[in-house]
């Protein structure tokens, strides 16, 4: 999957599962805040979101997987979950 399809995926699943217009997700860039920036974005939608991404994506996040580091930027998700599909 190129950086370009993921990107659009992943904008895709946030919109998807945090219930927000698409523009808010296309809007989205490696330096957007996520959990703590956006308050869609709580504990309990952090497990939605990384249930569907399994989904969709077709891999497997790990609980050990899971950091602040993963969730605080748009980009940082994204690096994740360039990085687990490279895995698979």
């Amino acid at each position: 999957m190129s950086k370009e399809t993921l990107d659009s995926e992943l904008k895709s699943i946030i919109a998807d599962v945090l219930g927000i217009d698409a523009e808010q997700a296309e809007a989205l860039n490696e330096e957007s805040g996520l959990f703590g920036h956006l308050p869609e974005l709580d504990s309990m939608a952090v497990a939605g979101l990384l249930t569907e991404i399994e989904d969709r994506l077709e891999i497997i996040v790990e609980d050990e997987d899971v950091d602040a580091e993963m969730l605080e930027t748009y980009g940082g998700l994204l690096a994740f979950a360039e990085t687990k599909l490279s895995e698979a």
